[in-house]
């Protein structure tokens, strides 16, 4: 016969496996103790210290600004809520739930110390965790911000073992949890790499492999010298014409007679003016991002030189919607907003103080000041009734919210004008306030948003002030409002795979 065998496998408790593990953790922080890197024994301490209360990410995130690209700013915005999530993760939840004492510091050398060793528990590290998280959320924002920062990030979490102050395990555990951060953000806010560019409808615009017949006007003002300096390399036969914002509309209207791609280099408000040009001479149009607001080139997908010059190589255009605003004595168009009340004001305001402190700090002082003023609702006539209105605003195509983020939008050819308006009442800044939380398609005593083709707004009063662009004009009696569907080419890069 043949005797039985038992095949039942044990499995040692979980105890057992927790004491292994936490014997392994031992010895690997030992080994680290033991280990001497040539300049690292100040440099790591130091370097561990200035991370402490995300100090030194926060400095990060100021020279990621500072680049002055839409990309390095979102970077440092992402980078920034991504540790903030991490932070308060780890200190309502992960130190609580595990109270793991710190590591003794018999074995780590004397110099390597903290000036100030830790109070609170060692699992996880929240160093750790914040290092991972902002250098995660700038990567999933941008590659190459992210690949520039990956060092330092790694350099903290190292550091915190190396001075004894924390488990491999801690750093592990930490960095892990920074990284799911950094991913639960970008849940609740995408990057724009998640959304493609628009892709329809498709123009016939001509392929410049080197640029020739591109004319490329560029607004001083905006300062723009560095991105015509790398346009001009980047294309070396394109014609390109630097000129002060008072000579914007002569020049580009002399660039588009000798021109088979109209080129403009600036914000939004010297754009608007190269589409009219465009318009007018049946041109392609081909924008580079120069200003302090440039919502039109990227909601196209174009944030700098190598996006455009690859879809002006490739002749990869699209064609777009234009808005169209007249009234009794104006007229003019928009490519990304029209709007009439206290808006206006604020644009006004903001021009005023955007070359003395610059333009962020100028829109949020203008917000300030234009909603403490005492303003009177703008009395207009819809659908033949009076209506009080604190905002009309207008949005050439639909506006979408991305998670928390700022509405963008997704198709520039829909043949929709998204209209909000908030009713004229008491406390327009809560009022306001409220329209912009609720989003698209809402409706409520306070404000209301809708999408149409075309609107006409009427009993205007002479010297009202219509905000076009971020370009402000006066009109008066009825003003309509209405889309030209697929009037412009554009280029756009197409998405990469």
């Amino acid at each position: 016969m043949i005797p039985d065998v038992d095949l039942t496998v044990r499995l040692p408790g979980h105890h057992v496996l927790r004491d292994r593990f936490l014997s392994a953790d031992c010895r690997l922080f030992e080994a680290v103790a033991a280990r001497h890197w040539p300049g690292c024994d100040r440099l790591l301490p130091r370097l561990s210290r200035s991370a402490n209360h995300g100090l030194l990410w926060f400095a990060t995130a100021a020279v990621l600004t500072a680049s002055r690209t839409p990309r390095g700013r979102r970077a440092a915005a992402r980078g920034l809520a991504s540790l903030a999530l991490a932070s308060a993760t780890i200190n309502t939840l992960g130190k609580r739930s595990v109270r793991r004492p710190r590591p003794a510091l018999d074995a780590v050398p004397p110099i390597r110390h903290l000036h100030r060793q830790p109070i609170t528990t060692s699992f996880p590290s929240g160093h750790s965790a914040s290092a991972a998280a902002f250098v995660t959320g700038v990567a999933l924002e941008s590659r190459s911000w992210g690949a520039a920062v990956a060092p330092l990030a790694t350099a903290v979490a190292v550091s915190r073992v190396y001075t004894g102050v924390h488990f491999p395990s801690d750093v592990l555990v930490g960095a892990a949890l920074g990284v799911g951060a950094a991913y639960a953000v970008r849940g609740m806010v995408p990057t724009r790499d998640q959304i493609p560019p628009p892709g329809r409808p498709r123009a016939d615009a001509p392929a410049l492999p080197e640029g020739e017949g591109l004319v490329m006007v560029a607004n001083t003002g905006a300062g723009t010298s560095d991105r015509v300096c790398a346009l001009r390399d980047a294309l070396p036969l394109a014609e390109t014409v630097e000129c002060e914002p008072a000579d914007m509309k002569d020049e580009l209207e002399k660039a588009a007679t000798r021109a088979r791609v109209l080129g403009v280099c600036g914000g939004d408000g010297t754009v608007n003016a190269a589409a009219e040009v465009a318009l007018r001479h049946d041109l392609p149009l081909a924008v580079l991002p120069g200003g302090t607001l440039n919502h039109f080139a990227l909601d196209l997908g174009v944030e700098d030189v190598h996006d455009l010059t690859r879809a002006v190589r490739q002749g990869d255009a699209v064609r777009v919607d234009v808005g169209h605003f007249s009234s009794a004595d104006r007229q003019g168009c928009f490519l990304n907003t029209c709007s009439l009340g206290v808006y206006p004001n604020l644009v006004r305001e903001r021009e005023r103080w955007s070359r003395r402190i610059g333009g962020w700090p100028a829109g949020i002082l203008a917000a300030l000041r234009v909603l403490r003023t005492d303003h009177h609702p703008l009395e207009t006539e819809l659908r033949g009734e009076a209506h009080p209105l604190w905002l009309l605003f207008a949005g050439n195509g639909t506006y979408h919210r991305m998670g928390l983020a700022p509405a963008r939008r997704i198709d520039l050819a829909d043949g929709l004008l998204d209209v909000r308006v908030v009713h004229g009442g008491r406390r327009p800044a809560v009022r306001l306030l409220a329209a912009a939380m609720a989003g698209p398609l809402t409706r409520s005593p306070a404000h209301a948003a809708v999408r149409v083709r075309r609107l006409r707004v009427g009993g205007v009063a002479p010297g009202t002030l219509l905000a076009y662009d971020g370009e402000v004009t006066e009109v008066s009696g009825e003003v309509t409002l209405q889309k030209l569907p697929e009037a412009l080419s554009v280029y756009r890069p197409l998405p990469l795979h």
